[in-house]
């Protein structure tokens, strides 16, 4: 959760909460700006707006799709436990939840402009306008398993620590009788 604070008088500030953090907005709009280029380039070069809803969507769909997968990820790892931790447990479900619908808008909205470009023919009807969100799905799942394997490489080193304790519990046992 982000926070804005204001000043209002000596001993008064006036707290404003948002969803997310201020670097995740910032990411969004780049993203955005950046799609929005993107679709240009490909409309001047190619004349085809068709073209460049599908590429410039997709392209977004796979920038978002992989950060909220690494997100995702990185959330599931820290979740907090229910029943002993519950004010933790709802903020870990309230950011799950707006990742979500993040990208459920995202999607739709991608179809939307796909849709909304001159077009003939069922691959523009009812193909087209699904590809950017699959590529999104994919580059979810990607993000994902891209940071559960960094959350991996730490694994090996705590397996070797725990055999090393093993091997030693064997001999003070042997000790002490």
């Amino acid at each position: 959760m982000g926070k804005i604070e204001r000043q209002i008088s000596e001993g008064v500030t006036k707290y404003y909460w948002y969803p997310g953090e201020k670097i995740d907005w910032i990411r969004g709009v780049l993203t955005l700006l950046g799609g929005g280029l993107l679709f240009a380039l490909i409309y001047v070069v190619t004349k085809n707006t068709l073209l460049a809803a599908v590429v410039a969507g997709t392209a977004v769909q796979a920038v978002v799709g992989a950060y909220l997968g690494r997100r995702d990820a990185a959330g599931l790892s820290e979740f907090h436990d229910p029943a002993t931790e519950r004010r933790e447990a709802v903020i870990d479900g309230t950011r799950a939840a707006w990742r979500g619908t993040l990208q459920g808008l995202l999607c739709a909205g991608s179809a939307m402009l796909v849709l909304n470009m001159p077009h003939t023919g069922f691959l523009a009807d009812w193909v087209l306008p699904f590809v950017p969100s699959i590529i999104g799905a994919i580059a979810h799942s990607g993000g994902m398993l891209w940071e559960r394997l960094a959350q991996e490489v730490t694994a090996p080193e705590a397996a070797a620590a725990a055999a090393e304790a093993d091997a030693e519990e064997p001999t003070k046992e042997l000790e002490a009788a």
